[in-house]
């Protein structure tokens, strides 16, 4: 999704993430090995993601509010579900726009586009990192996020390589049988079964034609 708003990933870049290794910038090693760098990693792309706008694919889920009841659960860390108008939004690995203790979890503070650096403490006296959850470290939202899914009518995968655990294995929590969709331009990970549909578009041409398709199918067809 935020690929086409023109913030990079690190999954399609061989484990770099705009010219940085992960282990780097997205692990505990990396931060205590030299905090100042991933501080300095993290403004930088908060900065980039207050400056994003969202593109088609983010308003073509908003505007299906009119019509369904959407729950989004995001593995990205930007705001841009917000910003296109999304009223539900889940993030699994937190988010850019806060700062939390890197002693304690749940001592989390809203900082919008604002740098964090060093010298900057929680209230518990320790050093503010980024509210973003790195690789190896619990993922909070998951079980609420297992719950969502467990009582969706209808599934929707967006521009995900279906590789990062846990929220890979989410798909598992969807009942049996439900229809369900993978919007992406690679072939899906994933076995597919009868019920799922693969509409082979980046998200900023899938989900408008997603949209349109499900309005198409489950409101006008049922007025009639």
């Amino acid at each position: 999704m935020s690929a086409d708003s023109g913030l990079a990933t690190f999954r399609d870049s061989g484990g770099l993430w705009e010219g940085h290794d992960i282990e780097d910038v997205a692990t505990v090693r990396g931060w205590e090995r030299d905090p100042e760098s991933v501080l300095a990693f993290y403004n930088k792309r908060r900065k980039q993601a207050f400056k994003a706008t969202p593109n088609s694919g983010h308003k073509a889920l908003a505007e299906l509010e009119a019509h369904f009841d959407i729950d989004i659960i995001t593995q990205n860390v930007d705001d841009l579900h917000e910003k296109a108008g999304s009223s539900s939004v889940l993030h699994l690995h937190g988010k850019l726009s806060e700062a939390k203790s890197s002693r304690t979890d749940d001592h989390v503070i809203d900082i919008g586009d604002r740098e964090i650096q060093m010298g900057d403490t929680a209230k518990d006296g320790s050093q503010l990192r980024p509210n973003v959850v790195w690789f190896g470290e619990p993922v909070p939202n998951i079980e609420q996020a297992s719950v969502i899914v467990s009582r969706a009518d209808l599934l929707v995968i967006i521009g995900t390589s279906l590789v990062v655990y846990p929220a890979a294995g989410l798909v598992d929590f969807a009942p049996n049988g439900i229809p369900g969709f993978i919007i992406d331009p690679s072939e899906p990970q994933i076995k597919l079964g009868n019920t799922w549909t693969h509409i082979s578009e980046p998200a900023e041409k899938g989900v408008p034609e997603l949209k349109d398709l499900l309005i198409s199918k489950y409101i006008e067809d049922n007025s009639d």
